[in-house]
This record gives C-alpha cells, sequence and structure tokens, in this order.
C-alpha cells in the first residue's frame, strides 16, 4: 500500500495533468526533470502547476538562448549616457542563457529606428526601446507585439501598443510641477518660455501641455506661447531661443525646458538677463549641480535613470516568466525634485 505521502503526491499530478489536458506520465517527467516532453507540453504543466500553487520549485520552460534587444538613440546628452550606462550594469548580472543586443540608432534617423525595432536576423523576445511617437514608430512596435516580443518603453511612452509596457516618470505629472514651482517662485510678471527637446516625443509634449495647464489655471500673470521652442538638445539652439527672447524686449518670468542644452540657457541669461529669472530643467546632470550652486537655475526634475533601467529589465524578465511579475511597471513613476539645498556630491556619470 502507498504512503500517504505518495497517495498525495499521486493526487496532486492527477489535479495538474487534468488542468493541462496531458498525462500523468507526463506531469512526472517534466515537474522531475527527467525524459523527453515537447516544449508545448512542458510549457502547459508548468502554467497549471503554477495555477494550482503547487509547493515545490517549477522548472523552467524555456531553453536556449533568449534574445532581448535595447534600442536607444545615440543622443549624447548626460541623461542618455548615465541610462545606457545602467542598462550595461543590469545587463552584466542576468542569467548567461540571456542574450541582449545593444543597438544605437541616429537621433533623427526614423528609417534606422524602423530598422532596429523591425523582424531581426535572430528570433527576438523581448525589446527594450526609448522612442518618438509617430505613426510609423507605433505601427513597428504593434507589429512586434504581433510577434509575440515584449515591449518596455523608456523615457517616454508611444500610444496604442497594447501590451506594451512603460517604466518612465510620468512627464505629464512632472510638467505640471514645473508650472507649480514656476508660479511660486517667479518674482516677476511675465512670460514663461518653453522649450523642448522633440515635437515627437510624447514625454516632451506632456512635460509641456503639464507646464501649460497649472499656468494658464493658478498663475494668469505668467504667460506662455502655445507653440514651444524645439532645440533637439543643442545648446547653441536653446541659446538663440533665449536671446531672441531678450532681443524682442519681452519681460522673461521664467524658463522651462523639458530637455538638454542647458550651457546654452545659461550663456544667454548672463549676457541678456538684468535681475532673476526663474528657470526649471530636467536631470541633475554635473552642468545643471553646477547652475544651481550658483542660484542660476532653481530646480532640476530628475527621473532618475538607474531606477528606469531596473525597472524595463524587471518587466521583460517577468513578462518572459523568468523573474516575479512587477506591479509598478505602467504609467505613472515618481521622479525627485532637487534644489541647490538637498543635491548631492556626486558626479552624474561617475
Amino acid at each position: 500500500m502507498d504512503s500517504p505521502t505518495r497517495r498525495k503526491k499521486t493526487a496532486r499530478f492527477v489535479e495538474i495533468a487534468a488542468l493541462a489536458g496531458v498525462s500523468v506520465a507526463t506531469v512526472d517527467r517534466v515537474l522531475n526533470e527527467r525524459g523527453s516532453v515537447s516544449a508545448r507540453a512542458r510549457a502547459q504543466v508548468v502554467e497549471a502547476a503554477r495555477q494550482l500553487a503547487v509547493p515545490r520549485l517549477l522548472p523552467e520552460t524555456r531553453h536556449g538562448l533568449i534574445h532581448i534587444d535595447i534600442v536607444l538613440p545615440d543622443n549624447r546628452t548626460p541623461f542618455f549616457q548615465r541610462l545606457g550606462l545602467a542598462l550595461q550594469r543590469g545587463v552584466a548580472m542576468l542569467d548567461k542563457r540571456l542574450v541582449v543586443h545593444r543597438v544605437w540608432t541616429p537621433d533623427q534617423d526614423e528609417a534606422a529606428l524602423l530598422r532596429a525595432i523591425g523582424p531581426r536576423r535572430y528570433p527576438r523576445q523581448a525589446l527594450i526601446v526609448a522612442a518618438p511617437d509617430t505613426p510609423a514608430v507605433r505601427a513597428a512596435l504593434q507589429q512586434a507585439r504581433a510577434r509575440g516580443e515584449h515591449i518596455a518603453m523608456v523615457v517616454t511612452r508611444v500610444g496604442e501598443v497594447a501590451g506594451a509596457g512603460y517604466v518612465g516618470i510620468d512627464n505629464h505629472a512632472a510638467g505640471r510641477s514645473a508650472g507649480y514651482l514656476l508660479g511660486r517662485l517667479c518674482r516677476k510678471v511675465g512670460r514663461v518660455l518653453l522649450l523642448s527637446s522633440r515635437r515627437d516625443y510624447l514625454g516632451h509634449i506632456e512635460r509641456s501641455s503639464g507646464c501649460r495647464e497649472v499656468l494658464q489655471q493658478q498663475f494668469p500673470q505668467l504667460l506662455c506661447d502655445v507653440e514651444v521652442s524645439e532645440t533637439h538638445d543643442d545648446a547653441d539652439k536653446c541659446y538663440r531661443a533665449v536671446s531672441h527672447a531678450f532681443q524682442r524686449g519681452e519681460v522673461i518670468a521664467g524658463i522651462y525646458n523639458t530637455g538638454a542644452g542647458s550651457p546654452g540657457i545659461e550663456a544667454a541669461l548672463r549676457r541678456y538677463a538684468l535681475d532673476k529669472v526663474c528657470w526649471v530643467t530636467h536631470e541633475l546632470s554635473d552642468d545643471h549641480r553646477q547652475y544651481l550652486q550658483q542660484g542660476l537655475l532653481d530646480v532640476v526634475i530628475d527621473q532618475d535613470p538607474d531606477t528606469q533601467a531596473i525597472r524595463a529589465l524587471q518587466h521583460v524578465l517577468a513578462a518572459l516568466e523568468m523573474a516575479p511579475a512587477q506591479t509598478a511597471a505602467g504609467h505613472g513613476g515618481e521622479f525627485r525634485l532637487y534644489f541647490a539645498e538637498n543635491m548631492g556630491p556626486q558626479p552624474y556619470l561617475g
């Protein structure tokens, strides 16, 4: 007569077999990892055991190499450099079965980006990407999802890609925070300049619109244009945008830059501003730390690229069933506010 332990094990195997639609013998081979079983049957057994909360360590359902692409713009701003370094550190700790391909595409070359998102010569299972929200990019990501690839978007969202995860900050809330801070800190009535890296990045659109909303709702003494000045993170373009505003004789009360290129803003303020102009921008880079210390820059909104990198990797690993499911993935990550009084001494790219 079988022992109670043996009877309990057999009964559990019967339940798993019934739920998975396979034989008890197949369940035994899968869970005890002996004998040959098809990949589909193996996955069915493991999923059934997981649903039944079987109290044992379940075997892996995947065999062979798993390919993940990380596609980022070849943008040399400190933020993207730090994001790339954070992803590199995270990749170094991954399971050796994971093959990670890092792809850098020219910043404004949509054709190169579409090639990187499109089908590869290897079977890609997951994609981590920062991309503009254009119809062509949207369609390419939708096709990647249709191929069964898991997607984690960093920095900025691309709309209408069902099943894709976003692990960046809530950019609209960041923009509203910028508007609130400008309203509270600006010392005079006048215009707020809105500078944006790119108009096709949804994150920058959300930041600008959020800032504009709060200024219109709560601080009508501060006016801003409906259109933002597109700078592509270029310091010279930032300098020209700020300089032209001063040269037109406008009273500039504040500046909100949603991207990079701050050395150009700093140079224009030193040349043209006769009194204090409130300035809010993004990322605690080394130049921003210096401007905070000098009192030229008032607030930095930092989106913490290190955490974004970790969450992106966690998201795709969870989707590949190689890590616990993450509840944090989705629209609305937290961001940090830095002032001259609370920034640390460590270099941004240390």
